[in-house]
């Protein structure tokens, strides 16, 4: 990662399940709405292990991050 590089975190909240596994792996990061819902914190972020372990561990693959600057996914990987 450069120096100064940002992610672009979103939450498909059609494909979220409520599972809180995002909020209980980066809880600085993600919150879970009165509807069970999951949403980031903030729309973009530092890069760290906590939130690519909270988006690896969604179970229906809704957490999604990209480089803020160019829009490249980091997760999902690109096919």
């Amino acid at each position: 990662m450069s120096a100064g590089a940002r992610w672009r975190v979103s939450v498909d909240r059609t494909r979220c399940v409520g599972s809180g596994l995002c909020a209980g792996a980066a809880p600085g990061a993600f919150r879970l709405d009165g509807a069970r819902r999951s949403h980031p914190v903030a729309e973009e972020t530092e890069p760290s292990e906590a939130v690519l372990d909270a988006a690896e561990s969604c179970p229906v693959e809704a957490v999604a991050i990209r480089l803020a600057g160019t829009g490249q996914p980091i997760f999902p990987p690109p096919d």
